[in-house]
């Protein structure tokens, strides 16, 4: 009963092939919840291929119906061992993105896994179903080796992530005693890069909405009424102009936050942002006086996600009466979210864009959360984390992108780490989706070392440093 021993039995399920079995039977499930065709498959998910499995490691199960309609359930599994134990929730999402499935290249199916070098492929082995295997396949490696926890555990899953987690707020609300913990440790997003283990403590917000600009019914001749008419595509261009500069530098006041501190700043020093399967950085864009990684980690960005104005496929000599472009704020703690859509139409009418219409998408937003890098979790997790890989993890104040971490750490009131078990490169959200199988399997150590210190040691509220 050591550490090494859980260690080399997590280890001994990825080396021995039964990582990949058990993804590819989880992947094998076409959980896509953006899809209404597939709703039957989100709770057949979490009752054939996640409550057996519970089950087996002494977890009691429950679903529980989504308080928002037509919304995937939710997961609740539990394995209590003491009273005066600390409590971990660990959450995670059997949801997919749509399947995008002829898109993928030859060779290739999302609901398939494929085994191909060093890459496991796959819808969800990315996001996030290879995620939250990892941590339970750590969780059962510590209980096969100690013969329990040492700790209690709670784990939530829920079934619409990636529709911006409808209900899950509500739900977490009504449900705070059988949620309640000590602390979140979970798994979602990437690392920064993929031969060392990452942490973020939060994550930006994000907010999507459409501008429109709507002038009249239909397309006339360009001829005709060329110089005549109002060109919704280019007041729409000009509009956007004034979001940002030229290098994409926001010029709405009150979207230029104010939470870049010097902690901060610090925590992000010479974080590695190049390479590793991503593109190339372009260095000239974004908020000048900033460093890279202030720039994703510590500050607002925009982007138009889309345009249209006219038939782009086939375009004719007329001036089209509708243009819209799709766009996205992602945000950092600082930023008002009540007030982002306000101080918006405050800017569009003050440079002449009164007629601009501002239209949320339906989905639901994330809100902008961030635990000081120096929690006493933070660092329990930290040294645990380096005990096992020999190397000082990345650690990051927050994701770059948007999670419902705010249920977790707003309404639950708990502290939150995540450590991410993909990369920057694994196609999430695209065709040809993948998870390392390198990174897996350190991940698999980690989280069996992670899990072991936790249960040996109680976590920081009982000792200064795990075993």
């Amino acid at each position: 009963m050591t550490r090494a021993a859980a260690i080399h039995a997590a280890s001994r399920y990825f080396e021995t092939g039964g990582f990949a079995r058990d993804l590819g039977a989880l992947v094998s499930h076409e959980t896509e919840s953006q899809t209404p065709d597939k709703a039957a498959e989100l709770p057949r998910y979490l009752e054939q291929a996640l409550i057996p499995r519970l089950n087996a490691m002494g977890f009691t199960c429950q679903i529980h119906e989504n308080p928002a309609p037509d919304a995937g359930p939710f997961l609740v599994a539990e394995r209590i061992e003491g009273d005066t134990l600390p409590t971990i929730l660990t959450y995670g999402h059997g949801d997919v993105i749509r399947a995008q499935t002829d898109q993928w290249r030859d060779g290739l199916h999302p609901f398939r896994l494929v085994d191909e070098g060093n890459r496991l492929y796959g819808r969800g082995t990315a996001d996030n179903k290879g995620q939250h295997l990892i941590n339970l396949a750590a969780l059962k490696a510590v209980i096969d080796t100690r013969g329990s926890l040492g700790f209690n555990s709670r784990i939530l899953v829920e079934m619409g992530e990636e529709m911006g987690s409808p209900g899950l707020s509500e739900f977490c609300a009504a449900n705070t005693d059988a949620l309640a913990a000590d602390v979140l440790i979970a798994s979602d997003g990437p690392r920064l890069q993929s031969d060392t283990p990452t942490m973020f403590m939060g994550a930006r917000g994000g907010i999507s909405f459409d501008l429109i600009v709507d002038l009249r019914d239909g397309a006339h001749h360009s001829g005709n009424w060329g110089g005549l008419l109002a060109d919704p595509a280019m007041i729409l261009a000009q509009a956007l102009a004034t979001i940002t500069d030229a290098r994409g530098q926001i010029q709405v006041p009150e979207w230029r936050t104010t939470s870049l501190t010097d902690d901060i700043r610090a925590a992000l020093r010479d974080l590695p942002l190049k390479g590793d399967g991503g593109p190339e950085i372009d260095e000239d864009w974004g908020q000048e006086d900033l460093t890279p990684a202030e720039r994703v980690f510590g500050w607002n960005s925009f982007a138009v996600l889309a345009m249209k104005s006219g038939v782009p496929e086939a375009p004719v000599n007329a001036i089209s009466g509708h243009a819209k472009a799709a766009c996205q704020l992602r945000f950092v703690v600082g930023t008002n979210l009540d007030d982002i859509l306000p101080a918006l139409r405050r800017h569009l009418d003050e440079h002449g864009f009164k007629d601009i219409q501002i239209v949320p998408h339906e989905r639901a937003f994330f809100n902008a959360t961030r635990l000081p890098p120096d929690h006493p979790w933070v660092k329990f997790v930290a040294r645990s984390l380096e005990h096992t890989s020999g190397k000082a993890p990345h650690v990051l104040p927050n994701l770059a992108g948007s999670l419902p971490n705010e249920v977790f750490a707003d309404i639950l009131g708990l502290p939150t780490v995540w450590v991410p078990h993909s990369y920057r490169g694994c196609s999430q959200h695209a065709p040809n989706e993948h998870v390392l199988k390198s990174v897996s399997h350190d991940a698999l150590t980690l989280m069996a070392g992670l899990f072991w210190d936790i249960g040996h040691t109680g976590g920081p509220a009982r000792t200064a440093a795990p075993a």
